[in-house]
């Protein structure tokens, strides 16, 4: 996953002006900036520093199409499904969709996540696809939001007692047993601010029956969590933890993927 760039000289580009630019008088109430390698200098007039420093940063990515988040949301689904029968096709869809309790979740979790990156009257859609998702999710008596930013292939095991706080991250090929919590932990700061963490599951990891993970923890690419185990740490990848609290019980461990999604 699901799961810090050092900073360069600074230079700063000007956009081109028109050749009767410097005909052009600026406002007597707007200040006068000076640039001077890569520095801005303000006016101390206008209550500003004098001096900020204002460094190179990469380029702004490009913002992701609708249709593009919605054909993600396929691929996820397909991934999903991988996890389940080994292979993909949409009748393997359509039959889990109805015979498996636990896959069906994942499904309408899939749909709504699609139906969301939608304009116009497809966002109609959103409200009774939702409520679909909370019948599928009570029938597996699991609390599973469907705006949890999930990767491709999850596979939920048993899903009894399976909760899932929505701020929580999981990656790519994760599987979830039964009675897994992925919770929120608040902190108190010294100043009294409430500081509420969420837990990151990269991809590939196994969470066994029961265990507990919260807080702002990462649970590091390939890793297992035993049974019962209660995580408040992060863990390192490739790595088994086990026990409450949890500690490392095991390095270099080959992860726990069945049917793992060609992602």
């Amino acid at each position: 996953m699901y799961m810090p760039s050092g900073c360069r000289t600074s230079c700063l580009a000007l956009p081109a002006f028109p050749p009767n630019f410097r005909h052009i008088h600026p406002s007597p109430d707007i200040p006068k900036i000076q640039i001077h390698h890569g520095m801005i200098k303000y006016p101390s007039n206008k209550g500003r520093a004098a001096q900020s420093h204002v460094p190179q940063s990469p380029p702004e990515p490009f913002s992701i199409t609708t249709k593009a988040a919605r054909d993600m949301k396929w691929d996820e689904l397909k991934a999903d499904t991988y996890r389940q029968y080994g292979k993909f096709s949409w009748g393997h869809v359509v039959k889990g969709m109805v015979l498996r309790r636990t896959f069906r979740p994942v499904v309408t979790m899939r749909l709504c996540q699609a139906v969301a990156t939608r304009r116009g009257a497809y966002r109609f859609m959103l409200l009774p696809l939702k409520v679909m998702h909370r019948i599928a999710t009570h029938s597996a008596a699991m609390d599973f939001s469907w705006q949890t930013k999930i990767g491709g292939g999850l596979a939920l095991t048993h899903g009894w007692g399976l909760v899932v706080n929505q701020g929580a991250v999981i990656g790519r090929n994760v599987t979830l047993f039964h009675g897994v919590t992925l919770g929120q932990r608040d902190r108190i700061a010294p100043d009294g601010t409430r500081l509420t963490e969420y837990p990151v599951i990269e991809d590939d990891v196994w969470v066994g029956p029961n265990a507990i993970i919260v807080g702002g923890v990462t649970i590091g690419r390939g890793s297992r969590v035993a049974g019962g185990a209660f995580v408040t740490e992060s863990v390192p990848a490739y790595s088994v933890v086990a026990g409450n609290p949890a500690a490392i019980v095991k390095e270099n461990c080959t992860p726990d993927v069945m049917n793992p999604a060609p992602l």
